[in-house]
């Protein structure tokens, strides 16, 4: 069994580019976000900003941590089958 591992390797590439890229656009986003809570009637316009920034945020978490998970995932399955793919191919070399 000699599978060719790099079209599985560029994929997994392509997600982790995928995860840094949610890391800087949420660093982007998280940016201008301003920690101070604005509640008083003078601060009024502040508050739907503050909640769009937050719904951002959110949505960036939400799909940061799935991909992050299936990348890792991924990666971990990748590791183990270029380990067996090894570990078959040394088999095979000692028998013959």
């Amino acid at each position: 069994m000699n599978l060719n591992l790099f079209p599985f390797i560029v994929l997994f590439a392509i997600m982790a580019v995928g995860v840094i890229a949610l890391i800087v656009v949420r660093k982007r986003i998280a940016s201008g976000e301003d920690d101070t809570l604005h509640v008083m009637e003078g601060d009024a316009p502040m508050i739907p900003h503050q909640q769009e920034i937050a719904h951002k945020l959110e949505v960036i978490d939400r799909w940061g941590k799935t991909l992050t998970a299936v990348t890792v995932v991924y990666g971990l399955l990748l590791g183990a089958l270029w380990v067996y793919q090894g570990w078959v191919s040394a088999s095979n070399y000692m028998a013959h």
